[in-house]
């Protein structure tokens, strides 16, 4: 006995205009970003620092705005697992403020870098992917590259990330900024640095769940593309 086919979402016109509009506020902001670092690698050649303060601003803005994200996940007007858009939106966000922005050190090394390109690239195929898909309009090479340039962003990303992690230890160390120590009047102590350490040990049970289940997204699309 075959299993009944799911039907198909049906979007009110209020939620796919504003979908839309989301997608195409974040679509342009992470092509601003791609060409600013596009152009400081261009006058610059392949030197680090300065690429930050090309960035910083639509970078804050546009990946925080991501949070929006989990908000469209929880309410069921995107498909997406909840609990996979946190983890996703969650990791960018810390790797954002309190690493990136908030440690000056973690800027002008190599790990910057392969993350920005890893986010930037990925954002842009995402975002413009959402868009066509949203208006029944996605060519076949769009998608082809959406579900498959993480094979190698994924990765690029994770090492940019876990590198700008590990520059922003000597600083919490040193400052314990954002840690709470004894004694205080609660008796509760939480210490910044080794929150950093096992965000970091964390990647490694949550990257192969992500990836896999990127595959599996991989397969679930194309495999059905080459099947038509």
């Amino acid at each position: 006995m075959s299993t009944p086919k799911k039907a198909p979402r049906v979007l009110s016109l209020p939620a796919k205009a504003y979908l839309v509009l989301y997608n195409v506020i974040q679509f342009l902001g992470w092509s601003f970003i791609l060409y600013k670092m596009v152009d400081h690698f261009t006058n610059k050649g392949l030197k680090v620092t300065g690429l930050w303060e090309q960035v910083e601003i639509p970078l804050l803005i546009f990946q925080s705005a991501a949070v929006f994200e989990i908000v469209h996940s929880a309410t069921g007007i995107i498909p997406s697992n909840v609990g996979i858009t946190f983890a996703q939106v969650f990791s960018r966000v810390f790797l954002l403020w309190p690493i990136l922005y908030y440690v000056t050190e973690t800027r002008d090394q190599f790990g910057f870098p392969l993350l920005l390109v890893a986010w930037t690239v990925t954002e842009v195929l995402r975002y413009l992917y959402y868009i066509l898909n949203l208006l029944s309009a996605v060519p076949a090479i769009l998608q082809w590259c959406r579900y498959s340039f993480f094979i190698i962003l994924y990765p690029i990303g994770i090492t940019g990330e876990l590198i700008s992690c590990y520059c922003a230890l000597p600083y919490y160390s040193i400052t314990q900024e954002f840690s709470v120590l004894l004694p205080n009047k609660w008796n509760f102590t939480f210490n910044f640095y080794y929150y950093i350490v096992l965000v970091m040990l964390a990647y490694i049970p949550v990257f192969p769940q992500l990836y896999g289940h990127m595959f599996l997204q991989r397969k679930k699309i194309l495999g059905n593309k080459k099947q038509d």
